[in-house]
């Protein structure tokens, strides 16, 4: 080690605090950059385990394929396990309770299908031979079969297939709910073949399997070598390697082998960026570059800072050892080889400090995470080599800039310049001029505090600035934490029920929810208000051009509407006419269809906020008509009466997009619209309700729910929302935290560095008279102008970067611009603490 490197050290352990709070910085620094790359990372492998845990472990699909087929896919260079499966089909089970789910769906397995699909054994065995069987537990809790354990069944398998109109001989799967017209089942099993089997084992639903599918699913094992020669199977491949090359040539091998049916599963490959155009892997990391590059920027101010610092105090040295023959680059390696000696102490710990930070985070937000985005797999801290080298490169690249300019500044100085000291302040009387203002009010201890600030004023740059950035990011994460709540609220904006149960058998609509049904349902105590709503198929309303705004007019370019029938049951129909000051026997009057237009909608099309759709008077009509899918045909039904117009929604109506309109109308009105063509899509029953404990009731209406219907909880996706809020405003909240302590770190150690610097100057100050009281007074209002001259830069800052985001997200929610005072006065306060406390330490 040469002398100006033993030089170096030697200042560095002279001057132990700043070299301990420049490490500091350093280790939060690369902590953070750390923590933000293995973040990225782990959210892309949780989303990959997710995926796999919800559908299954699969890369590429080949449909029926022979043997020749499976036996070249198998030895293809890229495979590594072939999934096996076929969909056999259908039997009836007559036992099931369920009218919407009559069958068994029966689908084989091999071994490796068993293994790298989602099944859950809840009870006996894994299928292993071809007439042992696996059943869903739905069978037993929603079918009502008494199915055991050791059970032989014989099922009569077949192919689902329709037997009406243009649908004949049309083959349905298990996307296919249950097809029926007028209360008629108008689809059979036909071609099928008797199987034999013993239940082994019961499993948990399925996830592949949809609510409204008609078959519960069983699972048998497929044997390969008992396939016959030209029998064909699904094949179902996993990689060894997952890439864009292996995907190419994955299609190119389909080609080769003329497999018709050829897919990769592109969910579980975006999250490999396998798939082009997929922004999710870009998002990410574009994502992880905006971060990395604003820890930079406040790394470079505390880290530049502190070698600058470090230049001014060793420049006397370096002057005399320039005096003795040290050249420029001797010079410059010096503070570069300090900037070494940190970055060799600091990037590691740092690595260290930021990868147990976040297993630390990850352990104690993934209830958070498992709750709020309804997923199995955890987050996991996955550290590759790509992205510790990232972290350790821009850490590098971070301290190489904040010691470039400091070292250059150091190879420039001179002997003479070094024992002058004329380079760190260059002072003239304009540049300390102060305001005869300040004297008069808050007197000299005031303007010597002024002038101070102003003749360091690289030194009260860098701590403004260092304050300027802890309150731009501050403003700006609470801004945008605000934002996001009130757009999950915008989201919300309208739907004033918790709870909705809704019926997909779209026939015998009036007889779905009984009377006796609803009084079980709403007699429970957390159950308050309820309404039953009747939503036959959208009709057209023509109305007249002056009944429409122009502005409307000219978007739709139409003077037509899509109609909403909202069909109130008698009790609602009533309270709602109540509401609006309309009597009920105009809703029900049997010689006119009467209704009452709920006038707001939805503005511009995905942005949320209402508007007026119509400009009508009570009295006034228009006409409806329905579309008769067979024939293609528009016909007229009647003129419908509007009653009145109101801007309340009642219990279950939501606001409509732009083109959209809701009309209220009782069941008597609706009985006189009642067509063939209007029913021929059905019509969905829905019972909405409002609770005092919509996810603690849950469980018992799903007791109380028939065969045919299905909950969906707003309540539950509300909290689900203010979950992943909360999720995020952890992350955010706990980076703004990160940088802030660098901010708060490079403002102590510059105020107290220049409070050390300047220990001549008070005790001058003090030889001609300055009280300890007048000593703390100028202390404390170069605290206060540190303050102002921060705020006065912070908030305009903070302002127009909070009004970008507003401006962003207005292109999608319709709110005003609020401004976050709550968090204004926190940032002023902490301003002025945290220099005053800077300042107090340093000065005592």
């Amino acid at each position: 080690m040469n002398i100006i490197n033993k030089l170096t050290l030697r200042h560095l352990k002279g001057n132990k605090r700043r070299t301990l709070v420049t490490i500091m910085g350093v280790i939060i620094s690369v902590a953070m950059l750390t923590a933000v790359a293995t973040l990225a990372v782990s959210f892309i492998d949780l989303g990959q385990k997710q995926h796999i845990k919800s559908e299954g472990e699969w890369h590429a699909f080949y449909g029926d394929v022979d043997e020749t087929q499976l036996a070249a896919i198998r030895a293809d260079k890229n495979t590594k396990d072939v999934i096996l499966s076929e969909d056999l089909g259908y039997a009836v089970l007559e036992e099931s309770q369920n009218t919407q789910k009559p069958y068994i769906f029966l689908k084989e397995f091999n071994k490796e299908g068993f293994e790298k699909f989602p099944i859950s054994l809840t009870e006996g065995e894994i299928p292993t031979k071809e007439n042992e069987l696996l059943i869903s537990d739905h069978i037993l809790s929603n079918g009502k079969v008494e199915f055991k354990i050791g059970d032989k069944v014989t099922l009569n398998v077949g192919e689902r297939v329709t037997s009406d109109g243009d649908l004949q001989d049309f083959i349905l799967d298990q996307g296919f709910s249950l097809q029926s017209m007028d209360g008629e089942v108008i689809e059979s099993i036909e071609n099928t073949i008797n199987k034999d089997y013993t239940i082994v084992g019961i499993m948990k639903r399925p996830s592949w399997e949809r609510v409204y599918s008609p078959g519960f699913t069983a699972l048998s094992y497929i044997d390969e070598a008992d396939l016959l020669p030209n029998e064909t199977v699904d094949a179902s491949v996993i990689w060894n390697k997952v890439n864009r090359t292996v995907k190419t040539e994955a299609e190119t091998l389909s080609g080769t082998l003329k497999v018709e049916d050829f897919s990769v599963n592109g969910d579980l490959l975006r999250y490999y960026g396998v798939i082009n155009n997929d922004g999710l892997r870009s998002t990410m990391y574009s994502l992880a570059a905006i971060i990395m590059s604003v820890i930079i920027i406040g790394s470079v101010s505390l880290i530049y800072n502190s070698f600058a610092i470090s230049v001014s105090e060793r420049s006397r040295h370096l002057g005399m050892l320039s005096s003795i023959g040290a050249t420029k680059k001797q010079k410059r390696n010096s503070v570069f080889f300090e900037g070494f000696i940190i970055g060799l102490i600091g990037i590691p710990l740092g690595i260290i400090a930021g990868i147990l930070g976040i297993a630390i985070t990850f352990y104690y937000i993934n209830p958070l995470i498992q709750d709020a985005m309804q997923m199995e797999a955890k987050l996991s801290v996955v550290i590759t080599p790509l992205s510790l080298i990232v972290a350790s490169a821009v850490s590098i690249l971070t301290i190489f800039i904040s010691t470039y300019i400091p070292a250059k500044k150091a190879s420039n100085i001179s002997a003479i310049d070094a024992i002058r000291q004329t380079s760190d302040i260059k002072l003239s009387r304009r540049k300390v001029k102060t305001s005869k203002i300040v004297r008069k009010i808050f007197g000299i201890e005031a303007e010597f505090g002024l002038k101070n600030l102003k003749r360091n004023k690289r030194r009260y740059q860098a701590v403004v600035l260092s304050l300027v950035v802890s309150i731009v990011l501050f403003l700006t994460v609470s801004f945008f934490t605000n934002q996001l709540r009130q757009s999950t609220e915008a989201l919300q904006d309208g739907v004033n029920y918790d709870i909705v149960i809704h019926s997909y058998n779209f026939n015998n609509y009036a007889e779905v929810f009984n009377d006796d049904f609803i009084n079980n349902i709403t007699s429970l105590e957390e159950i308050g208000k309820h309404s039953l709503i009747y939503t036959p198929q959208i009709m057209i309303g023509k109305f007249k051009k002056q009944q429409l705004p122009e502005s409307l007019y000219d978007k739709l370019g139409s003077d037509d509407l899509n109609v909403h029938l909202q069909v109130l049951d008698e009790k609602s129909i009533k309270t709602y006419a109540k509401e609006n000051g309309v009597s009920y026997a105009s809703l029900t009057n049997p010689e006119k269809i009467t209704g009452i237009i709920i006038n707001q909608v939805k503005g511009i099309e995905g942005k949320y906020g209402l508007i007026k759709p119509v400009e009508m008077a009570a009295g006034e009509s228009f006409e409806l008509i329905s579309f008769n899918n067979e024939s293609e045909e528009i016909q007229p039904v009647k003129d419908l009466e509007v009653i009145a117009l109101s801007d309340n929604f009642p219990l279950g109506v939501s606001p409509m997009e732009l083109g959209d309109l809701n009309v209220v109308v009782s069941e008597q009105s609706f009985k006189q619209i009642n067509s063939d063509e209007l029913l021929e899509n059905g019509v969905t029953a829905s019972l909405y309700l409002n609770s005092s404990n919509p996810v603690g009731v849950h469980d018992n209406l799903e007791d109380l729910i028939d065969n045919g219907m299905y909950i969906q909880n707003l309540e539950a996706n509300r909290q689900d929302a203010e979950q992943i809020i909360l999720l995020l405003s952890v992350f955010i909240y706990g980076f703004i935290a990160l940088i802030s302590a660098i901010s708060i770190a490079n403002i102590f150690n510059t105020i107290s560095t220049s409070v050390s610097l300047r220990k001549r100057e008070f005790a001058m100050l003090k030889s001609v008279g300055m009280t300890p009281k007048g000593f703390n007074r100028m202390i404390n209002y170069e605290s206060i102008f540190y303050g102002i001259k921060s705020l006065a830069y912070g908030l305009p800052i903070s302002g127009l970067v909070m009004f970008l985001i507003y401006r962003t997200m207005s292109e999608s929610f319709e709110y005003g611009f609020k401004v976050p005072w709550l968090s204004v006065l926190v940032v002023i306060v902490s301003v002025f603490l945290i220099v005053g406390l800077a300042m107090l330490y340093s000065s005592s």
